[in-house]
């Protein structure tokens, strides 16, 4: 189902996906929207599988886990709302690095590879923020992973 409404305008500026649009640009990625709904227990994307769409969750709780060599799942993180994810697909064009799951019940705002190259057409500005978004959030989460390996806090002198 498409997407659109005045409330759904103020919680994705509020997201760090949509940070900085413009209100037309912000206008434009929404018309590019498709809401998805998923159960809890549901598997939204599986580790391994082709992806070509990113996610961003507007309700609900998902978990994220990566699989070891053994098979076994591990833990990666938990999201919810204003978070998003399957963004990797859309800059390397590599299968899905992770297998995320529906929690409780979950509502997700997909944006295909096909719709945000229509939208470096239309609006290349707005393409450049959203990239700039991404990037900035992919190096948040990179920085993340390494206090994790190096055993740092958050806040703690590096």
């Amino acid at each position: 189902m498409t997407v659109s409404s005045p409330d759904l305008k103020a919680f994705l500026l509020a997201t760090p996906f949509f940070g900085g649009l413009s209100d037309a640009s912000l206008d434009l990625l929404i018309s590019m929207l498709v809401e998805c709904r998923f159960d809890a227990g549901a598997t939204v994307v599986a580790e391994g599988e082709p992806g070509r769409s990113m996610f961003i969750v507007k309700s609900g709780r998902l978990a994220v886990s990566k699989r070891r060599d053994s098979g076994t799942a591990v833990p990666i993180s938990a999201l919810e709302r204003g978070d998003f994810f399957g963004e990797m697909t859309l800059i390397e064009m590599q299968n899905r690095s992770a297998t995320v799951v529906a929690e409780s019940e979950t509502i997700l705002y997909e944006l295909t590879a096909q719709k945000l190259y229509a939208c470096y057409k239309a609006d290349i500005h707005a393409y450049v923020i959203v990239l700039q978004n991404i990037n900035r959030e992919l190096c948040r989460r990179l920085r993340r992973a390494d206090n994790r390996i190096t055993g740092h806090q958050a806040g703690d002198d590096i």
